[in-house]
């Protein structure tokens, strides 16, 4: 069967693999020069199971409002003049209930699980090396209120299988020693030991060249510039080369993983992907003390920042701006990152050398991406991580591969499109 993957990021390439392995005469599809140069290429690094609370929680509207004015906040709306922009809004708040939210994060905890699964097994058998580190995660808190409103969340975490203890500030700084540099401020913690970390980027490329031994045909420099239709089925999709030359490739199969621009893709089909692009920054310092720098992966929750060591690189990255498809560097945030590293870390780094990078994160309201099927007959998607395509990447990949051949994932998770007798198959497999 002719499958053909739509991008080339993280989760383009997974996709990719996993169909090629059950069987799939595959070829990806990419505007850029190589794999993984556009929201993979510089995120925060985490493979997070924990950070499973989706930004759109009970606390989240009253913090929206208190940052509206905040050049530097964490989660930034640009009202704008869209009206995808405002759908997306609403739909954003009507997650914010504690009953979305607990739903919310049954579906994330249970995805990362299985991705996280599936990436170390991937490792195993390929051998690939990508900076990464298995130490675990730490999150510190910097606000007793903050502290105290992740609770909750983590005890349905744990519900649903992701180990994550509570942690004192002095147990914190044992685990992470460079954390003495801000002891005073720590109220406290919580670590998720089996969470990794890694370049995304280095990953995407790796997995990209085993592809291409595998027999995956890249057609890199490539752009898509027309659809054709059959009736409930895509027939075929004319794409233009580098040099412009516009030609037209079918297959019997094709999956969508084009992050922010799904949206406006599936669109021309008539699908409507609640897709909206947050806007991330990433910052990478080198290495100046190596005493002084943090080894485990850490998560300034207050701030949500990501803090993840690539050999001697330090990767901190986060923060969302919702202001359309725009990625133009905008170094006051930027600068708030450094800031806030220089804050926590005095010791560690003065700043020099800094590497800026954003990306646009294809964001769904409720943080739960879309896998599965489309209502166009053998179009299917795996698109919509937002936050965290590096942490669900892999699992991703691999359902939906299993979907495109025409099985069922086991795995418990609301795939798209699939019909409730087949989830209920999907969870008898799981029991069996």
């Amino acid at each position: 069967m002719k499958t053909i993957v739509l991008g080339a990021g993280v989760t383009g390439i997974t996709t990719a693999w996993f169909l090629r392995q059950a069987g799939h005469d595959v070829t990806v599809i990419e505007r850029q020069p190589a794999a993984g140069l556009e929201t993979s290429f510089a995120n925060g690094g985490q493979i997070s199971v924990s950070h499973a609370e989706p930004w759109a929680n009970p606390g989240a509207p009253l913090k929206v409002l208190k940052w509206l004015a905040k050049e530097d906040a964490p989660l930034l709306f640009r009202l704008r003049a869209d009206w995808r922009q405002w759908r997306w809004g609403m739909s954003f708040l009507r997650e914010c209930t504690p009953g979305r939210t607990r739903h919310n994060i049954r579906q994330i905890v249970n995805l990362g699980l299985y991705s996280r699964a599936t990436l170390q097994q991937l490792r195993r058998d390929l051998g690939l090396d990508y900076d990464q580190l298995t130490r675990g995660i730490l999150h510190f808190y910097t606000s007793a209120a903050e502290f105290d409103a992740a609770q909750e969340p983590a005890r349905v975490m744990r519900e649903h299988g992701c180990e994550l203890d509570m942690k004192t500030p002095d147990e914190c700084v044992a685990i992470e020693p460079a954390l003495a540099q801000c002891r005073a401020q720590i109220v406290g913690g919580s670590m998720t030991p089996s969470d990794e970390s890694g370049d995304a980027h280095r990953f995407t490329q790796a997995l990209a060249a085993a592809c291409v031994a595998a027999g995956v045909e890249f057609r890199y420099d490539t752009r898509i510039v027309g659809l054709q239709s059959e009736g409930d089925r895509l027939a075929a999709v004319q794409v233009a080369d580098a040099r412009g030359i516009v030609s037209t490739l079918a297959a019997d199969r094709y999956v969508l993983c084009l992050g922010s621009f799904s949206a406006a893709f599936a669109r021309e089909l008539g699908i409507e992907l609640n897709i909206y692009p947050a806007k991330g920054y990433s910052v990478t310092l080198p290495v100046q003390d190596p005493a002084k720098a943090y080894s485990v992966s850490l998560t300034d929750d207050e701030y949500k920042l990501v803090f993840s060591r690539l050999g001697d690189r330090l990767r901190i990255a986060g923060t969302a701006e919702l202001n359309g498809y725009d990625t133009a560097l905008n170094l006051a945030r930027c600068e708030a990152i450094v800031r806030r590293v220089r804050a926590l870390f005095p010791e560690m780094s003065d700043g020099r050398d800094a590497q800026y990078w954003t990306g646009l994160r294809p964001a769904t309201p409720s943080n739960v991406p879309y896998i599965g099927r489309s209502k166009i007959h053998n179009l299917y998607l795996n698109t919509g991580h937002g936050t965290l395509g590096w942490t669900h990447s892999a699992g991703s990949g691999k359902a939906i591969a299993e979907i495109v051949s025409g099985r069922l994932p086991e795995l418990d998770f609301a795939f798209t499109g699939l019909a409730r007798e087949d989830r209920r198959s999907a969870g008898a497999l799981r029991t069996a």
